[in-house]
């Protein structure tokens, strides 16, 4: 009986080791090698840099101030675009916190932009992704916000939406998602046009 614990326990004990040797350590640095060959950009959090300073993620939100600036959606992320602390607000359909602070940005975002009582605003310039941090707006966004950012900048209203155009990412395989415009990577190109 007590010959057969002890195997039992030495059986036991040899899986344990081996079993933590391959998944603690030989399967997460075949994905770390793995991921540095194929996706090195993607596997160290797609950094955008200018002139050698990391300045944002192409995968995150970050905040813009300023009427030069395309604004990303809106974020319940921590203080606003806090990777930190990602999240939704998990405010439903039916939450009359949700409705109004929907009306309230979508006056502020009418406002901000000029716009008329009749335009229709999309979605997601009032609401905030499940993230938070969706780093991406819809193009009839982009489109909307483009008079306000040309005026700011100076910039023919058609060269910023030529730019909205030149940044506007397709469906993931061609079918998944709504076609959508990088925030950051549109600032930035329109930041080096003067």
């Amino acid at each position: 009986m007590i010959k057969s614990i002890i195997n039992e326990l030495r059986i036991s004990f040899i899986a344990t080791v081996c079993l933590a040797v391959l998944l603690c350590g030989i399967y997460p640095a075949l994905v770390w090698a793995v991921a540095q060959g194929l996706f090195h950009s993607q596997a160290n959090g797609s950094l955008v840099s200018v002139k050698g300073q990391v300045i944002g993620s192409s995968l995150l939100a970050q905040r813009f101030a300023g009427p030069r600036y395309f604004h990303p959606r809106p974020s319940a992320a921590g203080d606003g675009y806090d990777a930190a602390n990602s999240g939704g607000s998990n405010l439903g359909p039916t939450s009359q916190k949700l409705i109004a602070v929907v009306k309230e940005r979508a006056i502020a975002y009418r406002t901000e932009n000029n716009l008329a009582p009749g335009v229709v605003i999309p979605v997601d310039a009032v609401t905030a992704s499940a993230s938070g941090l969706d780093p991406h707006v819809s193009v009839p966004n982009a489109f909307l916000q483009a008079r306000r950012v040309a005026e700011a900048r100076g910039l023919n209203e058609e060269a910023v939406r030529r730019s909205i155009a030149a940044h506007t990412e397709g469906r993931d395989l061609g079918i998944l998602g709504e076609p959508r415009v990088n925030i950051l990577m549109l600032n930035l190109d329109l930041d080096g046009k003067g």
